[in-house]
């Protein structure tokens, strides 16, 4: 009556076991390590080259190391403790970034879980800490909303004049005046027909008519849904850019989200070195499309330092020089598309770009003009450019589709189709607020969480202990693989966890044991109406679990509100409450069950039943 199948026995022997080995990791803690990632988008990264210098530089530096592990994007090193660290970080700096004013590798502080290798290979791996329990640095980041919109104003005077040619309509100029775009004209009939071409070309802009002595003006301005659209644009753009620059600082689980209208708060959990994090949340990288100046002898005067007046001197990626023109034909807001692929011509690797409609135009009239002549295309950064390739010109190309070809492998054409997908930031921002929350905090929040779970699963274990004895013990031991599979589970998915989210624990095994009070209480009372203790058990089990999972499934639905309408330490605490519900009706019905059917199910005959005094009605 009260046995379990094999099958059924052997599930929960094997719940148990995984959910032992996915815990393990988080009692090891972690330990200072040092990250090496490239600082320069244009930059390829060798890491098994760089894994091997920087052994070289640590073992000249007489230093020694708990292990280096090599990533696609980075290298750590582990260290036994902080000065360690810190030495090492100053060593590999020193070595691999000998012009610290124009750095090719960051060189970050941070932390490294100190679990064995052999659990690691099995992909178990601690949950992630957020910053209140890790301690690392808080920043909220003011977006210049009109930065962004004078960008795309500038963005728009390039198109009209494209426009105005294309149109053949004669103008004296376009400027932009403040947060208005101002369109000069000698007579009244070519402003009349430039509000017409430009109506059916920018929605967006509105038009007025204005004077300026004699000139005749067209002055137009963002509508308020255009501004509105930019300025959302401009969040989400910045926030994914985030996301991608904070990948070199190797934060596990960083917190990049908008507040308000024109904010961003950017979390980094872990983050030892402040200064670097500012760096790096500092940075953009913008791209742009320039003429290369062939003219001769001016590459000659530029090397002896006689650079020309509206040209720069740059380096391509083989090391050669190359005199560049300041004006910027293009830029990368135009691109809407890259990918690497193959000329249909010779089948050499090259790059498919895509523009749009006026990105497309502008490359069709500067490629037409310049056949036979070499295009840069640069990215900007942190002030520098760099020359990811200089293709030259050998026809008009129209239709907004680009290829890129010239002494490229198939493996250096991905990486260049994906150097300019890059995004970069879409308007400047500053940093108006600054926290940072030190590793001994976060240790002190982190033993307050585990001891107030621990004196409250011990307060209840000796209640239920006293009241329901050797069901009690029972109690406390599915309530024990209880805890045991929600930290497995939040390790597994490498969750997130906060304080809110230790409060989440400690309420969930309150809530937990109330399932097993539902059956405890429902046995006691077959066993008061003259059931046998064997039915009393199969019976109590049975009748209780459309109660147990009634209650749990009204606070299921409660938590999934509060998952989805949530935000930040919300949804930390909800994430815990759904998963600790889950697992309490499968470690209180089943797991209980199989102990309970263990302990008493193999005993034909069984008189008395050890769950606390029975009160028999009079």
């Amino acid at each position: 009556m009260n046995r379990y199948p094999i099958w059924k026995n052997l599930i929960v022997v094997l719940t148990v076991i995984i959910g032992l080995l996915f815990t393990l990791p988080n009692f090891y803690g972690e330990a200072p390590a040092v990250q090496v990632s490239s600082a320069k988008t244009a930059l390829k990264l060798d890491t098994g080259k760089l894994a091997q210098r920087v052994e070289e530089v640590l073992k000249g530096a007489a230093l020694s190391n708990q292990g280096m592990f090599v990533e696609l994007t980075n290298v750590r090193v582990r260290f036994a403790d902080t000065d360690a660290q810190i030495k090492a970080k100053d060593a590999i700096e020193k070595a691999l970034n000998p012009d610290p004013t124009d750095p090719s590798y960051v060189v970050a502080l941070n932390l490294l879980s100190s679990s064995p290798r052999w659990l690691t290979s099995m992909h178990a791996l601690p949950m992630y800490l957020g910053l209140d329990l890790r301690g690392g640095v808080h920043f909220l980041l003011q977006v210049d909303m009109k930065g962004a919109i004078t960008k795309r104003l500038d963005a728009m005077s390039a198109d009209l004049r494209t426009l105005m040619r294309d149109k053949t309509i004669r103008h004296s100029g376009i400027n932009r005046e403040g947060s208005r775009l101002a369109i000069r004209f000698r007579d009244a009939d070519n402003r009349d027909k430039a509000r017409m071409a430009i109506s059916d070309t920018q929605p967006d802009l509105l038009l007025t008519d204005a004077q300026d002595g004699q000139d005749f003006k067209l002055m137009g301005e963002l509508s308020l849904p255009a501004q509105k659209r930019i300025q959302d644009f401009a969040i989400k753009q910045n926030i994914s850019t985030l996301h991608n620059r904070i990948n070199e600082l190797g934060v596990a689980e960083p917190v990049i989200q908008q507040q308000g209208a024109d904010r961003i708060v950017v979390q980094l959990p872990g983050v030892q070195d402040t200064a670097k994090a500012k760096d790096i949340l500092g940075r953009t990288a913008t791209l742009e499309v320039r003429m290369v100046d062939d003219a001769p002898g001016l590459l000659e005067n530029a090397l002896r330092g006689q650079v020309p007046f509206g040209d720069e001197l740059y380096t391509e990626r083989g090391g050669s020089p190359l005199l560049v023109k300041k004006q910027v034909v293009l830029t990368g807001d135009r691109l809407t598309d890259a990918q690497p692929g193959f000329d249909g011509q010779n089948h050499e690797p090259a790059v498919h770009l895509n523009l749009d409609s006026a990105g497309a135009r502008i490359f069709r009239d500067i490629t037409r003009e310049n056949i036979n002549k070499r295009m840069a295309i640069l990215l900007i950064e942190k002030g520098k450019g760099e020359v990811v390739t200089a293709p030259v010109i050998r026809g008009e190309i129209g239709g907004g589709r680009v290829q890129i070809t010239g002494r490229m492998s198939t493996e250096e054409a991905t990486d260049v189709a994906l150097l300019l997908r890059a995004g970069s930031l879409a308007a400047p921002m500053d940093i108006i607020e600054e926290r940072t929350i030190g590793p001994s905090l976060g240790a002190e929040n982190i033993k307050k969480g585990f001891d107030s779970t621990l004196y409250g699963f011990a307060m209840v274990s000796v209640f239920m202990i006293f009241y329901y004895l050797v069901f009690g013990f029972i109690s406390m031991l599915s309530l024990a693989c209880n805890l045991l599979f929600l930290v497995a589970l939040l390790s597994l998915m490498q969750a997130t966890l906060t304080l809110p989210g230790m409060a989440g624990i400690a309420l969930t095994l309150g809530m937990a044991i109330d399932a097993n009070v539902l059956i405890n209480e429902r046995i006691r009372e077959e066993l008061r109406n003259g059931s046998s203790p064997q039915a009393a058990i199969s019976a109590g089990y049975e009748r209780a679990f459309d109660t147990i999972l009634d209650s749990n499934v009204t606070t299921f639905i409660a938590g999934i509100a509060l998952l989805a309408f949530g935000s930040g330490p919300v949804r930390g605490f909800a994430v815990v409450l759904c998963l600790g519900i889950l697992t309490s009706i499968f470690s209180a019905v089943t797991v209980s069950r199989g102990m309970v059917n263990f302990w008493y199910g193999r005993r034909r005959k069984l008189d008395k039943l050890a769950i606390g005094q029975v009160w028999k009605p009079m």
